[in-house]
This record gives structure tokens, sequence and C-alpha cells, in this order.
């Protein structure tokens, strides 16, 4: 039965009332009137089977909507934003996020013996769908030094001093240390100028150069595959200067070659002491 049946219907029945008048007619005639608007609010999202995704104008039906009024209303993702979703969109068609899988392990770095960056990858499990969580970045790469090639340890060193977040002692590749005497040491500096690139670094393994600034006094950690080959300090840190210590030097930041500057050496420690985000280590 069509609604337009069922309305006439209804005045049929309110004519018939009126000439009546009883009180057992009047409780007919509502009972007749639920039943139409019952039979009418069966064509919502979850009786119809309509669940789409985007903005699709097919996705339409005619039932109650969630601002109470009856008419047409749709099933699709962008109902949301139109105001004319259906009453039962959200139980017919959830939000659902995007799920990912944990992050790869990390690569090795994808040259020896010069700065350059490592990457790690992760896979979506779940599509987000209805307007749920969209997936995140799916690849993320970080700056990375290796000491040895396939003829054995770097002949060069890398200058002028390589930084990256000292996050990266977790995960760099350990070098054989055939002298178990060799131990890492701390240096202090003072940030007398930086780029303006530092300033750009927003994702999440470079952010850490945000932190970065003139006049701030930052701890840099040389641990033992960071050492020269055949030295006992790291390249570029100034430890083989002499008297001449406490003199300017240049460092880079590795994942960003547009985040460099000049510090100036204060001491040297047996082991750091700043904030977490002032911590560095030499590659």
């Amino acid at each position: 039965m069509s609604s337009s049946d069922e309305v006439s219907d209804i005045f049929r029945l309110l004519i018939i009332m009126s000439a009546c008048g009883s009180r057992r007619s009047w409780m007919l005639f509502y009972l007749t009137l639920l039943v139409a608007l019952v039979s009418q609010s069966e064509g919502g999202c979850q009786d119809t089977g309509l669940c789409c995704f985007g903005q699709n104008q097919s996705c339409i039906t005619e039932d109650w909507r969630k601002d109470r009024s009856y008419g047409e209303c749709y099933c699709d993702q962008a109902c949301k934003t139109t105001l004319d979703c259906c009453h039962d969109y959200d139980l017919a068609c959830p939000a659902v996020s995007c799920v990912v899988s944990e992050w790869s392990v990390w690569s090795g770095c994808l040259e020896p013996c010069k700065p350059t960056l490592r990457t790690r990858w992760r896979q979506v499990i779940q599509e987000a769908r209805n307007g749920g969580e969209p997936c995140p970045s799916l690849h993320q790469t970080a700056g990375c030094a290796e000491y040895h090639d396939q003829h054995g340890p770097c002949l060069q060193s890398l200058v002028p001093a390589l930084i990256t977040t000292g996050g990266y002692g977790n995960a760099r590749k350990k070098r054989e240390i055939f002298d178990n005497n060799i131990t890492g040491y701390c240096v202090e500096f003072e940030l007398t100028s930086l780029t303006a690139g530092c300033q750009r670094s927003f994702s999440p393994h470079t952010g850490w150069m945000r932190y970065l600034k003139e006049g701030h006094q930052v701890c840099v950690e040389c641990q033992p595959p960071a050492l020269t080959q055949g030295q006992r300090y790291c390249s570029g840190d100034g430890e083989n200067m002499g008297q001449d210590r406490r003199l300017s030097l240049q460092w880079q930041a590795v994942g960003n070659s547009q985040c460099r500057g000049v510090w100036r050496r204060v001491r040297r420690r047996d082991s750091c002491s700043c904030p977490t985000v002032h911590s560095f280590l030499f590659i």
C-alpha cells in the first residue's frame, strides 16, 4: 500500500468517526494512524541496505530524518555535513577509523660512509569508512650514517659535525669495538647561529630540529660507533683542536640538509645532562 492510499484511508476513517462520534471510533483512528506512520518509517538506511561513500545523490530513500521531519533522506557520508541523514544513519553506517600495522624495523642507511637516510613502513589493515579517522602516514625517514662498507671501515671522516636526535642511539647499528676501553662522552655546545631551514622540519623524525635555537646550550653525545677511525673523538666535535677547543665549529642536522649552523664548544663531560629536547648524538 502506498503512502497516498494510507492517507486516503485515514481521511475516510475520520469522516466515519465524525458521524459516529464514539470514543471507541477515535481510539480506532489513532491506532490506524500509528500503524500508518510506522509503515512509512520502514525505508531507512538499515532497511534499504544503503550506506555510501562520499557524496552520492543516488544514495537516497524516504523516511524520517534526524530533525524529526519526514521525507527524502540520505545514507551517504556527506549527509553528516548537509544535515539530511536518515534517522538511523549512524546505526546503519557507523564510523570506522583507519587501522594500521606496527612500524617495520628501520632499514639500514641508504649509503655507507656518508650522511644519508633510513626508512621504515607500515601497512593499512582497515581503511577508514563513513567519516572515520583517516590513515596516518605510512612511510617515515630519518637521518643516519654507517661507518662500514663492503671493504671495511670508512676511510674519510664525516665533517662538519653531523647530529641527530638522541633516540637514534637505541636503533643505530653498533660496529665492533675491539678495544673495550673505548667509552663515549658528552660535549656541551652553545648554538651561535642556525639556518631558517631548522624551523621547517615538521615530520615525526625531523621535528626535533625545531627545538634548536640561537643562544641555547645543547648536549651532544659521542658514542663509540661514531668515534673517528683510529681516534678517540667524534668527527667535528673539536676534541682534536688542542688549545683552540673553544673555537666556533660547524654542524649539520642529518635528515634535513637545510638545517645547519655554527656552535661554540663549552666543555666536555663524561655524560650528558641536558633536557631531552636539547640532547643529541654525533652521527
